[in-house]
């Protein structure tokens, strides 16, 4: 028995890949970058029988002709060619079974390539639903490798799976199983005598698909000079003076082969039945009602993030200041209480308050991808894309923007027009990401009302769902303007498949939302410790003259002092010198100016008893006015500023790798910060004239 220790796991978007993933690995998995580059590398590790496999999740690609960064990286590394990525041992190829004849096209280009093969048929239960009936035995028999069909959700099935992997249960097909046409073949033996076989970079086992590659794809051509570009281009005249092309050709050849294997191995239709999906879809894609049911599940989903949040917040909230007032019971008075206190507990409780709030907006997130809807979301914005400069692949990238604009960004590589990518890059970052989050909840729990507007949403609801309504307008208005100065290439088609509705896995769901908590915490919680602590320092020191109040020796500290630099600038705006501290330590992360307003207002305060941070704001005056120093004129001016600045330092670092330059990061941070003083001052002197 033979053990395989790197196995890859390759297959079609929307298979069910990563839900094998996660029930093959568990929670033990690893994600990254591939060395050099932004593309994700996701793995984990299987562990049975005493031995050890790494499961390494491939991009999900329709064929290994690829047509984008990710299903290069997934080529590369499946024929052994990427530097940085060593050759799999085995490879495991996901198919769907209610849509096998779109899924065998990969699985026939990876038996193709020679490695140690095993296929896994999922969705077996819905092919049977469609009255489709496979014989997984006769496609081992017609592919010559093993298939295993399973439902990646039954525990006893992925069991049988992993006693697979471990017994070494795959095998290594013979050359090419289907048989190019005489034309066909005739280019491929033109380039395999011509270059490929004298090139020791590309294994034996690959030779034939490199082949292909180099006939069907121009980037693949564009990338060659000299003697090597001139035998391609003779053996795609070759097929020209045919009447074929590359690509075309060997599309039709292989699914002629597929069209064999169908015949042999399915009963029943051989497309899938999708009555049910194409019923939804007549409403959820409709030019009228698709739009319209976007924006409403959108203000359904940012109404149960308030409803659903508040009494978990309450119950941190209560565990941290109880735990604030132990501590500073406990530990001996001096500076060390005062750090832990008023600096890390309240910068960190500040901000971990928010915790179910964002749990919750990944959790929609989650069954939005897993049902399906976020594919329709995309064709059904793609004619307002193109009327703004972007593309219906935008929608995806901008979506995950609600979440982080890291990922959305790197996304975007997706999209093959540069110019509609460099505008969705330019844009994304007005999509009220899950940093956003803490601040505006701050503010509108403090400011707006919970009344109940109409129905079951309240007005606290409404404002945050019109704060992202807000982005995505001002994403829409920016990225016309760069749409009609930027240079470029037009609008290019959108083609996409539209998957079929799928109740998604539970497990699937939680575990997103646990990885996505997680970074939160991890990531947040180290920014906001180093940031809390600092700013501690800043606003405790130099120590004030004996009978000063807290607020006194606040205003005379070092945080006091830069605060009142800037408290000229900002003051058009409504903002005290406390908030342009706050401005200015969340240019680290959006989230740490929560953080930074608990730890100023935690020095500032005379009270023995810890207090929420939203009662302090609240309780808050001017000593030179005597005016609340916030109001709700104040807190919409900061809410339209954090909605429209660019205050993100990882989201400019991930431009400047995307784009290779500084000059869209700079661009950037330039129009989006000026934007937001620009709108922030009308709101606050236009609503001082109105009398508010």
């Amino acid at each position: 028995m033979k053990t395989y220790q790197r196995i890859a796991l390759a297959g079609n978007p929307n298979t069910g890949k990563t839900t094998l993933f996660n029930a093959l690995t568990g929670l033990r998995q690893r994600v990254g970058n591939y060395p050099g580059i932004t593309v994700e590398r996701k793995s984990g590790f299987l562990k049975s029988a005493g031995t050890t496999h790494e499961i390494i999740d491939l991009p999900g690609l329709y064929s290994l002709n690829p047509t984008s960064k990710d299903e290069e990286i997934a080529w590369q590394t499946l024929t052994g060619t990427y530097p940085f990525e060593p050759e799999p041992d085995a490879v495991i190829v996901v198919a769907d079974a209610t849509n096998l004849m779109r899924n065998l096209y990969l699985v026939t280009q990876i038996t193709d390539l020679g490695l140690p093969t095993m296929v896994v048929l999922t969705m077996m239960d819905a092919a049977r639903e469609q009255d489709r009936l496979i014989n997984p035995q006769a496609l081992q028999d017609t592919l010559g490798v093993p298939v295993v069909a399973l439902n990646a959700r039954n525990d006893a099935e992925v069991d049988q799976l992993k006693d697979a992997i471990t017994a070494g249960n795959f095998a290594t097909p013979g050359p090419l199983q289907w048989k190019p046409s005489v034309k066909l073949q005739k280019a491929i033996n033109h380039l395999r005598t011509g270059l490929i076989d004298s090139n020791d970079a590309i294994p034996e086992r690959a030779a034939d698909l490199e082949s292909l590659r180099l006939l069907a794809q121009d980037a693949a051509l564009d990338a060659l000079t000299g003697d090597a570009r001139a035998v391609v281009v003779e053996a795609r005249q070759m097929l020209e003076k045919e009447g074929l092309n590359g690509s075309a050709a060997e599309v039709l050849d292989r699914y002629n082969y597929i069209d064999e294997i169908l015949q042999t191995v399915c009963a029943g239709p051989v497309d899938p039945r999708k009555s049910i999906t194409e019923t939804i879809d007549r409403v959820v894609t409709h030019r009228i009602a698709g739009p319209a049911l976007f924006m409403g599940i959108l203000l359904l989903v940012f109404q149960a993030i308030f409803s659903w949040a508040g009494p978990f917040m309450d119950l941190i909230d209560l565990g941290f200041i109880t735990a604030s007032n132990w501590l500073a019971d406990t530990l001996p008075d001096g500076l060390l209480n005062s750090l832990v206190v008023d600096g890390v507990m309240a910068g960190l409780g500040g901000v971990m308050i928010f915790l179910p709030q964002i749990l919750i907006l990944f959790f929609f997130i989650a069954i939005l991808e897993g049902t399906g809807y976020m594919a329709r979301a995309a064709f059904v914005m793609d004619g307002f894309m193109m009327k703004i400069g972007m593309h219906g692949k935008s929608v995806l990238p901008l979506m995950s923007g609600f979440a982080c604009a890291v990922p959305g960004i790197m996304a975007t590589r997706g999209i093959e027009n540069y110019k509609e990518r460099l505008i969705t890059m330019m844009v994304l970052p007005f999509m009220a990401c899950s940093a956003r989050l803490p601040v505006y909840a701050l503010l509108i729990s403090a400011f707006v009302p919970g009344d109940t507007a109409f129905l079951f949403f309240t007005w606290q609801g409404l404002t945050f769902f019109g704060l992202y309504l807000f982005g995505i307008v001002m994403a829409a208005v920016a990225a016309t303007i760069f749409k009609k100065f930027l240079p470029g290439a037009g609008h290019t088609p959108f083609l996409m498949e539209l998957p079929t509705y799928k109740i998604p896995a539970f497990s699937n769901i939680l575990y997103q939302m646990g990885e996505r908590g997680w970074i939160f915490i991890k990531e947040a919680g180290k920014i906001i410790i180093v940031v809390s602590m600092g700013l501690w320092v800043l606003a405790s020191f130099p120590a004030g003259e004996p009978g000063m109040s807290s607020a006194e020796q606040l205003e005379n500290s070092y945080a006091g002092q830069i605060g009142k630099v800037i408290e000229p600038a900002i003051e058009p705006l409504g903002f005290d010198w406390k908030i342009g501290i706050g401005l200015i330590t969340s240019f680290a992360a959006r989230e740490v100016l929560v953080a930074t307003m608990s730890t100023i207002y935690s020095v500032q305060s005379d009270d023995e008893d810890i207090t929420s941070l939203r009662e302090m704001m609240l309780s808050d005056v001017n000593p030179e006015t005597g005016e609340p120093v916030f109001t709700l004129l104040t807190a919409i001016s900061l809410l339209i500023f954090f909605a429209l600045a660019m205050q993100c330092m990882s989201t400019l670092a991930i431009v400047k790798r995307e784009t290779n330059s500084w000059k869209w990061p700079a661009i950037m941070f330039g129009y989006m910060t000026a934007l937001a003083y620009f709108m922030s001052f009308v709101v606050y002197q236009g609503g001082k004239l109105l009398g508010f």
